[in-house]
């Protein structure tokens, strides 16, 4: 392997570790390893595909590292994996179909409505707040659940980069509250929906193998070492940097492809 060959593998390697990290703490990180791959060469959706893949075990460190948040939220959350493993399966099936142009150019868009959305959930969630909690366990509020983390399941297995941040605001939506809750969650959500969109990818082709092991190796330590971090930072800092990152992330974007 010569030196330049190296120096894109190492690359490679440090987005993925800064993505899992940043994924642990406040969603978003594939934000950081998508468009590092596509500056490395890859077609977008090839990156969009092998940053799935090479991130995915950095969901792995971060459900060990949010054990904890994870074991005491409500079993009915936990449920919720269930229309995650089937939405990633249908967004990786949709993404197979999706040309590299077309995908280039709704890329900034999915990613400002991402960040939009988390940004304006507390006001959306005081809206749908129910007069009680046994109307906020409700038929109707379980099938609005479901129904809204499938669609971002869809999301996520069609388009990685921001879909933690879409998992953030759709528990905030539905009446979570706690950030490091929500976070183990994510964390859960994101290894169901991108485990199964993997299954997709690989069948497809759609991935570059000679990163996807740096990558590997980058996301574990990322994912289990920012636990601790989002810990000792506290809920607003963390929340307020899922914003940061989400609008930063989508300048660049629409810069890169309308400026």
């Amino acid at each position: 392997m010569t030196s330049a060959e190296l120096g894109r593998v190492a690359a490679a390697f440090l987005a993925a570790l800064f993505a899992a990290a940043i994924n642990s703490v406040a969603g978003g990180g594939t934000l950081i390893s998508f468009p590092v791959l596509v500056a490395l060469g890859l077609p977008s959706v090839v990156a969009n595909a092998t940053s799935t893949i090479g991130i995915w075990p950095g969901t792995l460190g971060s459900i060990w590292g949010f054990r904890r948040e994870l074991a005491r939220s409500e079993p009915v959350m936990r449920w919720l994996a269930i229309p995650c493993f089937i939405g990633g399966a249908a967004g990786a099936l949709l993404l197979r179909r999706t040309s590299s142009a077309t995908f280039d150019r709704i890329v900034p868009f999915l990613v400002l409505f991402a960040s939009v959305l988390f940004a304006v959930r507390g006001a959306i969630q005081d809206w749908l707040r129910t007069k009680s909690g046994v109307e906020h366990r409700s038929r109707a509020w379980l099938t609005g659940a479901v129904l809204a983390t499938l669609a971002v399941g869809v999301y996520g297995g069609y388009f990685g980069a921001g879909m933690s941040i879409m998992m953030l605001s759709m528990l905030g939506i539905v009446g979570m509250s706690d950030i490091l809750e929500m976070n183990a969650l994510t964390s859960l959500f994101s290894f169901c929906v991108n485990g199964v969109a993997i299954v997709v990818f690989v069948a497809a082709k759609l991935v570059y193998w000679p990163f996807v092991l740096a990558m590997a190796a980058g996301a574990l330590i990322g994912g289990y070492g920012a636990a601790g971090i989002a810990r000792k930072l506290g809920r607003k800092v963390v929340s307020r940097l899922v914003i940061v990152v989400g609008f930063t992330v989508s300048a660049v974007f629409f810069v890169r492809k309308f400026g």
